[in-house]
């Protein structure tokens, strides 16, 4: 089975089971749109950034997912993850650099693994929006930590 298709299964079979379900069914159903979708902060993103919260970490799964969409040129601050994020790119064309490494493109069907304490950066490419799926790990209540802005510089890799 590809990694990426044994990926998926393993999440929709953890987010199914931790998801504080009904004890009839085993299950539940969040429809899409039920959580308002978040313009994303201005002293954590660069350019304009949608979040689409899909579910929360819980007691079972300690775990958060979202949508995050990219307009062009839009990205992240520096940041770390404490429990290390996934990315799994959805659509369009985006761009990634843990500190000290290169840039690097990402586009739709790519996974891509931050481990804890990694300072690292991601959003679109220049002229092409990103939307990825965020599972983004907790540790302590705590999943981000948030650093200062990627420059201009830095992100055309000057």
């Amino acid at each position: 089975m590809p990694r990426f298709v044994l990926f998926l299964s393993c999440f929709f079979l953890l987010f199914a089971a931790g998801s504080g379900q009904a004890a009839a069914t085993g299950q539940t159903v969040t429809r899409a749109g039920a959580q308002a979708a978040l313009q994303g902060p201005e002293s954590f993103f660069t350019g304009a950034v949608r979040v689409q919260p899909l579910f929360p970490a819980n007691d079972a799964v300690h775990f958060s997912g979202a949508y995050v969409t990219f307009e062009p040129g839009a990205r992240t601050a520096w940041h770390t993850h404490p429990a290390g994020q996934h990315l799994v790119v959805v659509s369009g064309v985006g761009l990634t650099q843990a500190e000290g490494g290169p840039i690097t493109e990402i586009r739709a069907g790519d996974v891509i693994w931050c481990p804890p304490q990694v300072r690292h950066w991601h959003g679109a490419s220049p002229h092409a929006a990103m939307t990825h799926i965020a599972l983004t790990g907790t540790r302590d209540g705590k999943n981000v930590v948030w650093m200062e802005k990627v420059t201009d510089q830095e992100y055309n890799g000057r």
